[in-house]
């Protein structure tokens, strides 16, 4: 009897599962559909011969300091979820710009585009010119961070949140695929994969309510009516990631850098390509984190022992405590 019923609530579950999946919601190309809660506005330009759109999002605070911050989302992350942050830095006086990278979100996915850090600094660099803004604190949290240290090698200033790029996986032993095999693993995202990789690593095994809305976020875009140029552009990116390395250029940033840490991070692109005994070793952040420190003439680290890839997300009043502490000394 017992038998039979499990095997009911398999049954069960399996044909339920797919009416499951027709109602999750997706998203247009440009992740239209999407409320990130604050007004998204759009940067028209021209780059490689072709026009594109660059949304945004420009807070300001009601009482100004007179300093401006620069938002770089991550490779899962969009302008939206540095909502917290936004906040937190607005209450304190801070102008904030958040764009969407070319590429990202609610952003232009060109048909072809040769992405290369440099380029999407200057794109990001044109953004501001056009506000008019030219002196800014950039902070960048995951594939942000590699932009973020990029960008401040061509214009200074910077904080890195989590950046990866802080080994090189491609002299690790992470194996190369070509852009047409990242390509086919972007068309398999699914929402299931995402929550499941979110929790082990942004998340550090936790799993909160709150963090399902950018499951539906990222499965939502991925599985809308722009799927295969969101997931063409993605491959595109995560080959730019693979291929350039910010890690030997470290000791080349000059200006004051925060460095934060939450120490059970473990992202490493392409690590479940490498061989058992490589991938163990890679994302190491407990290690990696003071061995940047290191190489940073003017580095000052502030780690979390108890958090992942995304300590903004996972506990953001302590680390918009530190955030905030760490930029009032410089």
């Amino acid at each position: 009897m017992l038998t039979r019923r499990l095997s009911c609530l398999a049954l069960l579950m399996a044909l339920a599962s797919p009416a499951m999946a027709a109602n999750a919601p997706t998203y247009g190309e440009k992740l239209e559909g999407f409320d990130y809660g604050w007004p998204v506005k759009h940067f028209a330009f021209t780059s490689q011969n072709q026009p594109l759109d660059m949304a945004y999002l420009d807070v300001k605070p009601e009482k100004p300091n007179g300093r401006t911050v620069v938002l770089m989302h991550g490779k899962n992350f969009c302008a939206g979820t540095w909502d917290g942050t936004i906040r937190a830095l607005s209450a304190s006086g801070y102008r904030v710009i958040a764009p969407d990278q070319i590429g990202f979100y609610k952003s232009t996915k060109p048909e072809h585009y040769q992405y290369t850090f440099q380029q999407l600094a200057d794109n990001t660099h044109a953004l501001l010119k056009t506000l008019g803004v030219d002196r800014v604190t950039v902070i960048g949290h995951s594939t942000g961070g590699m932009l973020a240290t990029r960008y401040a090698l061509m214009w200074p200033q910077q904080v890195m949140v989590n950046p990866i790029g802080l080994e090189d996986w491609k002299a690790r032993g992470v194996p190369h695929i070509t852009v047409d095999q990242w390509y086919q693993r972007e068309l398999k995202v699914s929402a299931d994969g995402v929550r499941q990789y979110e929790k082990n690593t942004y998340y550090a095994g936790e799993w909160k309510p709150e963090y399902e809305r950018w499951v539906t976020m990222l499965a939502g875009l991925n599985n809308g009516p722009g799927k295969a140029r969101v997931a063409w552009n993605s491959a595109l990116l995560y080959d730019m990631i693979y291929t350039q390395p910010v890690v030997y250029e470290f000791s080349e940033l000059k200006m004051p850098v925060l460095l934060m840490i939450g120490t059970k991070d473990n992202t490493a692109i392409g690590k479940d390509l490498a061989p058992p005994e490589i991938r163990k070793t890679l994302g190491n952040y407990a290690v990696l984190g003071k061995e940047t420190a290191k190489r940073i003439p003017h580095a000052t680290l502030v780690e979390f022992n108890d958090m992942g890839h995304a300590p903004q997300m996972q506990d953001p009043a302590r680390f918009h405590e530190a955030l905030l502490k760490g930029l009032q000394a410089r």
